[in-house]
């Protein structure tokens, strides 16, 4: 695995594999890896032939900078995970590499669209135009790839898509399954900051969803499909709820009623031991 720290160096390396033939699949994070990044890593190792992945804790999409501060830098474990899970090249910038110049983000919370007024959009002012903006720039020294996303973070890689196709940016967007732990829970750097006891009270957002999922597939209609995720959520003391509703997968606007060949997306978030913990789940409208 080489490692890089300047984007000229990164954007040499990418653009000398493809003048031999060789196809790039790109791995966006911010590091504190685990085995949901490895299982994207793994994926794009299946379908391309350099795997490259960037680690780069990203401040313009912090809102707190106390946030930022806490967030987990295992460098040692994440370049070790890499290398075992078969990352070619490693992009590791230092804050001034990636923005010299910039202390806002560069697309706005209009470029962004109606996401950026929505849910995770409405709890952490302006998140999504830092993330549209890192990606952004990530993605132009990238060059042209394959990128890999989980799905746990839907509303993040709805934006992303968007942005892609906005730009009209050489990158085609791969959404990968949600990983989780034996209990259900969707596997987050953010988890590092939970004590086992906190884990463990975690899990009712899983539970949640699955309550929501159960409630649609009988028949429920959408505000009973949020009322049954909620009540599940609120039935752990430990889970701050932010929210937990259903939505329109393409759109993320909430339906009055299901319909038939409509995909929905149920969308839970909130706190438990300070820590901000999102999921989400497909229901499929095609057998209403």
């Amino acid at each position: 695995m080489e490692r890089f720290e300047t984007g000229a160096q990164w954007r040499l390396a990418l653009d000398d594999a493809r003048s031999e033939g060789k196809t790039i699949g790109f791995v966006p994070t911010m590091g504190a890896l685990h085995e949901g990044h490895r299982s994207l890593i793994e994926r794009a190792r299946r379908s391309c032939d350099v795997v490259a992945v960037s680690i780069f804790v990203n401040p313009l999409q912090f809102g707190d900078p106390s946030d930022l501060e806490r967030y987990p830098r295992p460098v040692h474990h994440d370049e070790a995970l890499l290398s075992a899970a078969g990352c070619d090249a490693l992009f590791m910038p230092s804050v001034d590499e990636m923005y010299p110049d910039i202390k806002r983000p560069l697309i706005s919370h209009e470029g962004v669209g109606v996401l950026g007024d929505l849910f995770e959009g409405v709890d952490r002012p302006g998140h999504f135009d830092g993330v549209a903006t890192v990606v952004a720039l990530l993605f132009e020294l990238t060059g042209p790839c394959r990128a890999f996303f989980g799905n746990k973070d839907f509303q993040q890689l709805a934006v992303v898509r968007r942005m892609v196709d906005a730009l009209g940016l050489p990158v085609d967007i791969v959404a990968c399954p949600t990983i989780r732990d034996e209990g259900g829970l969707a596997l987050s750097s953010r988890n590092t900051r939970l004590s086992r006891e906190g884990r463990r009270h975690a899990t009712a957002f899983h539970r949640a969803l699955l309550a929501g999922a159960a409630c649609f597939e009988q028949g429920g209609t959408p505000s009973q499909v949020d009322d049954a995720m909620k009540q599940e959520a609120d039935a752990e003391p430990a889970l701050a709820l932010a929210y937990a509703v259903v939505v329109e997968a393409a759109s993320f606007l909430r339906p009055a009623l299901f319909e038939e060949a409509v995909e929905y997306r149920l969308l839970i978030a909130g706190e438990v031991e300070g820590v901000r913990l999102i999921d989400n789940a497909a229901i499929d409208g095609s057998d209403r």
